[in-house]
């Protein structure tokens, strides 16, 4: 079974691209790339995955929106459960410039039989595609207060951020289960952190699509057992790893009394 992530650029910027795959009981990383044309990505996805071989793809970007204004319900509940975290996520409408990108992303993925997955049996063969988000995922899988702030700020702060993130990939993913292989027996492909501008934006890609591409083995290991889901098919939604070492016991997560449409709720355990 293999497990893409892609970081993707929700404008014309390089998206980030990466493939693991669970064999022996472990995941190894099979790719870690950068495109940024969507038909170099789209080929990309089409030589991990040729038709018909089971995979779940996990995007980090808005690939259903329903609304023409304001903001999604996942996108208003990354702020109501994550905000004190620093995890709150953009809002997605269809008049936003992304919006056709990103959604014709996810149709393009779909026309290639990856089908939306809020919910999933566990372990279970087939051609998923799900959205989710580093942030959230990177707090509760390496049990931190708050996001690493890798994205913004001085250049010498985001890198030592970003050798943070580092460690805990190397150090704490291989801990879990499914486990990521140990790094050093996956060879070179993990980027080097740089310290020049362009070269580590680029390795901020490739560590976010890892990150994605685990949350996919993780949501397709463990299902709603070990993850939460924002929103659902209708309304977009975002899947998120419980914390660990915690599974969600004392966390805030709740039905969504407060929002306008009761049938939409946070999912979990």
């Amino acid at each position: 079974m293999k497990f893409l992530g892609i970081d993707l650029g929700w404008k014309s910027q390089p998206s980030g691209l990466c493939c693991i795959e669970l064999a022996d009981q472990q995941l190894q990383i099979l790719d870690l790339d950068r495109k940024e044309a969507i038909a170099d990505i789209l080929n990309w996805v089409d030589t991990c995955v040729p038709p018909g071989e089971s995979a779940v793809i996990a995007v980090d970007a808005p690939t259903l929106i329903p609304n023409a204004t304001g903001s999604r319900l996942p996108d208003k509940l990354t702020h109501k459960h994550f905000g004190k975290y620093h995890a709150g996520c953009y809002p997605a409408n269809l008049n936003l410039p992304f919006a056709q990108r990103t959604v014709n992303f996810g149709l393009e993925l779909e026309s290639r039989g990856f089908a939306h997955a809020p919910t999933i049996e566990p372990q279970k063969p087939g051609r998923y595609q799900i959205e989710v988000f580093p942030h959230p995922a990177i707090v509760h899988l390496f049990n931190l207060e708050r996001i690493l702030k890798y994205k913004k700020g001085r250049l010498s702060d985001r890198r030592q951020e970003l050798i943070k993130l580092y460690n805990h990939i190397t150090q704490t993913l291989p801990t879990l289960n499914p486990p990521l292989r140990p790094l050093r027996l996956c060879g070179s492909l993990l980027p080097q952190i740089s310290t020049t501008g362009a070269a580590l934006k680029a390795a901020e890609d490739k560590l976010d699509s890892l990150i994605c591409a685990y949350v996919a083995a993780y949501w397709w290991y463990w299902g709603e057992q070990r993850n939460l889901v924002l929103g659902d098919r209708t309304t977009g939604y975002i899947v998120v790893p419980q914390r660990i070492g915690d599974r969600g016991e004392g966390e805030e997560f709740s039905p969504l009394s407060s929002f306008p449409r009761p049938n939409h709720y946070l999912l979990c355990p």
